[in-house]
């Protein structure tokens, strides 16, 4: 049997530099720490932990499986991923928690099956959070398939619809996300008719409460974000200003880097935090894209990157756009109503805002004609 080409390459390669030895050394590692954590985090009541597939400052996320997946009363569904972290250091799961709680209800947003404490082999006490499984894998890892060429536009037009779904409904409850970013995007299978999979937003251990940047400001608590460098808004690192506008800033960075195969900043990735931060914030570099891309991703790109945020379009109006115009639906369950009630009038706008900001803002509303919006826009164009 004669060995393909490359296949006959890419071994040679790992035996002249010891890529196999390492490769099985990695694996071994990984392979001991799992086990390891299984011990020491325990199984659940109706669910047994399986595989190891992140690890953070937050914890681990492993895969679970249910015990009798066969009963008709489960709660759960046959496979999960787990969130641990010991209960003396879980609050930020905890925190992601309440966060997941109260934006329950969206099919493009990771659900939440509820939490549990167990007990591993040494007797601690393991705080977890049961979550929907991405057995897709992330919208990164979609991505990084494409070799740097980037993503069909079909495909870039139907996972950037999802996101903005999602989005729209977490900026509804009165929540900004503050990490957006394709590692934060997981590929959930969809059981509907059409198949294939569904892009979901998770991750939510970084959001805030808009409320709560509220008080913050009345408080004149310096600037700071939370968040990846990478994605992170002008207003963001110079003011420190994370409201709904900067997730949608990071949504123009997602679908740029679906289109072209790399982040937007992608030659800024080898300098150090600071100097990133203050190459985004002075806007004195642009970024470009290939001309292969629609006039109608252009357009929303520019509606996404645009500098001046009074500019930038919410993630309802987004969904207008005609570049998500004419998808096919994805068959998935719609939207489920939550029962609690938050106050929209508490949700302010930012102090970034100038004067002349918060009167256009007062003047125009979501459901207002989409071409006068556009008009706005184009008084302050982003060239691409």
């Amino acid at each position: 049997m004669k060995m393909n080409l490359q296949e006959s390459k890419t071994t040679m390669k790992r035996r002249l530099f010891g890529g196999d030895k390492d490769h099985e050394g990695k694996r071994s590692k990984q392979e001991d720490w799992t086990k390891h954590a299984q011990k020491m985090y325990g199984d659940g009541a109706a669910w047994v932990r399986g595989v190891m597939i992140g690890k953070g400052s937050f914890g681990c996320v492993f895969i679970t499986n249910l015990k009798n997946d066969k009963s008709r009363y489960s709660l759960y569904p046959p496979v999960m991923a787990v969130k641990s972290a010991e209960v003396s250091a879980s609050g930020s799961i905890q925190k992601e928690k309440e966060v997941m709680d109260n934006i329950s209800g969206c099919p493009y947003v990771i659900k939440c099956f509820g939490e549990e404490i167990t007990s591993g082999e040494s007797g601690r006490m393991v705080y977890n959070m049961l979550l929907e499984y991405g057995s897709g894998g992330t919208l990164a890892d979609v991505i990084k398939s494409s070799n740097g060429k980037g993503l069909p536009e079909l495909d870039v037009r139907r996972h950037a619809r999802s996101i903005l779904h999602g989005l729209s409904h977490i900026h509804k409850r009165g929540y900004v996300h503050c990490d957006l970013k394709p590692q934060n995007v997981l590929m959930v299978a969809n059981e509907g008719k059409t198949g294939g999979f569904v892009a979901k937003i998770g991750d939510l251990g970084s959001a805030k409460r808009m409320k709560q940047m509220k008080k913050n400001k009345m408080n004149n608590y310096g600037p700071c974000w939370r968040g990846t460098p990478m994605y992170l808004s002008p207003e963001a690192v110079v003011n420190g200003v994370q409201e709904k506008p900067a997730d949608v800033w990071a949504v123009g960075c997602i679908v740029y880097e679906m289109l072209t195969g790399k982040p937007l900043w992608y030659s800024y990735q080898d300098l150090g935090v600071s100097e990133m931060i203050s190459r985004i914030g002075d806007g004195r570099d642009m970024f470009s894209i290939c001309s292969s891309v629609s006039a109608e991703g252009r357009s929303f790109l520019e509606k996404c990157l645009c500098r001046k945020v009074m500019c930038r379009l919410t993630a309802n109006m987004l969904l207008k756009h005609p570049f998500l115009k004419g998808l096919p639906d994805d068959d998935i369950d719609e939207i489920e109503e939550s029962h609690e009630v938050f106050d929209i009038n508490t949700i302010t706008s930012s102090s970034l805002f100038s004067d002349d900001d918060e009167l256009w803002l007062s003047s125009c509303s979501e459901d207002e004609d989409m071409n006068g919006r556009f008009h706005e826009v184009r008084r302050f164009p982003v060239r691409l």
